[in-house]
């Protein structure tokens, strides 16, 4: 194992030391190759297979090491390394929750902030299978059972209250934090330098900075963020941390974790969701095969949220730690919450996509510019929807109601 007495990025060279020493996982004098693979803002990641005699690829591990700043801006942009720390205990408390829905953990070396952890290369990325236009038929399952198992566990619902409050301390993640709070509740509604908005719709984000009644909802949302510590969220959960096939879905990255509100980590599932429904305008060139796979998206969100509060009620109801929870209502309130809340974050979790410093590829690759506005705008569309009417929602149907109506619009234009 690399012994240094201060930090610094591996190399590859570096990778495939600390992967031949990592015990009981690769033969002895095995010809070992590595690449870096990373192609987030935040980290160096390295796959390292190793090879048969006759050259065929056989066990594989992936290296994650935390960078002291953002890629996606560089060293003018410091960050902690103890964000690694963060990641790999959540993945490791997630893991005795649901330990086929996240990476096996390895190894975790806090001096180097690198995590060894199992290669999922026989899955793809989310994002890139629902651009394709692959259909997850066990998606809705598998991940409202992450949702239900890692949100209730960890709240004062699933643990005891002193045991939870500490376990907050460990995940105390202000640096993390800091960019959710400026990137998603701040930058999009002012004339903010990190903004990347495409000029086609200025007139929308000149509408965001206007708009009194949105910003005051999306404060709200923000309060939330800052002081609500109901669960230890993944923080960071859209389909870009998410690899999947049609069998095995597998959450990562949660290097965002930190205790907030339940239906921020619901919220960015669904959202992302909707940007993706908002691009196929592009992908998915024949109308009835887009508004097929359009409905096969809204009716996996309706899934999604109908699983989780089923699941998550009987969690509650066997396994809840606190004897007044039991009280007539108190249930129904509780969750009623929780959609909303899911509601305005996956508002906010669009509009951020679309005039914010990141986008997603399944609108930004779109190389058609007609195509791409009218995506973009369809996306804002839903987005502010949500935010605006996100604490007088009732059921999951209102917020697929709202998503229609956007649909509608562009297909009338």
């Amino acid at each position: 194992m690399i012994k240094a007495t201060t930090y610094h990025p591996l190399s590859v060279e570096d990778a495939i030391e600390v992967a031949r020493n990592l015990k009981g996982f690769f033969t002895p004098g095995s010809e070992l190759r590595c690449e870096e693979i990373g192609d987030g803002n935040l980290n160096l990641v390295f796959r390292i297979q190793a090879l048969h005699a006759n050259g065929d690829l056989n066990k594989s591990i992936i290296i994650k090491q935390a960078l002291p700043y953002a890629k996606v801006v560089g060293e003018s942009w410091p960050l902690t390394i103890d964000r690694a720390r963060i990641e790999s205990e959540a993945l490791l408390l997630q893991g005795k929750s649901v330990p086929e829905l996240v990476p096996q953990v390895y190894l975790f070396d806090a001096d180097m902030a690198m995590t060894v952890m199992e290669d999922l290369s026989d899955h793809v990325i989310m994002r890139q299978g629902l651009i394709a236009g692959t259909k997850y038929p066990l998606f809705a399952e598998h991940i409202s059972e992450f949702l239900a198992q890692t949100l209730f566990s960890t709240s004062d619902l699933g643990m005891n209250q002193q045991d939870k409050k500490r376990q907050v301390e460990k995940f105390i993640n202000p640096e993390l934090c800091k960019i959710t709070e400026d990137l998603i509740f701040d930058d999009p509604y002012t004339n903010s330098s990190n903004n990347n908005i495409d000029s086609a719709i200025l007139d929308e984000h000149a509408a965001l900075c206007s708009n009194q009644s949105l910003q005051f909802e999306v404060m709200l949302l923000r309060q939330k963020f800052l002081s609500q510590s109901q669960a230890l969220l993944h923080g960071d959960l859209h389909t870009g941390s998410i690899f999947i096939t049609p069998a095995s879905t597998k959450v990562i990255d949660p290097e965002f974790a930190y205790y907030g509100p339940m239906g921020f980590d619901i919220g960015a599932v669904i959202g992302n969701l909707l940007l993706n429904a908002a691009g196929q305008q592009y992908w998915i060139q024949d109308v009835t095969k887009r508004e097929q796979y359009r409905d096969y998206l809204l009716t996996t969100i309706r899934d999604i949220w109908n699983l989780f509060e089923m699941k998550f009620r009987t969690l509650w109801n066997q396994h809840g730690v606190d004897r007044l929870s039991t009280a007539h209502g108190y249930q129904d309130h509780y969750l009623l919450e929780v959609l909303r809340d899911t509601a305005g974050y996956a508002g906010c979790k669009m509009i951020r996509r679309i005039v914010g410093l990141a986008h997603v590829a399944d609108i930004d690759t779109i190389p058609d510019t007609s195509s791409k506005e009218q995506a973009q705008r369809t996306a804002l569309s839903i987005g502010k929807a949500l935010v605006t009417s996100n604490r007088s929602i009732h059921s999951i149907d209102e917020l697929i109601d709202a998503a229609n109506q956007a649909f509608k619009g562009v297909h009338a234009s």
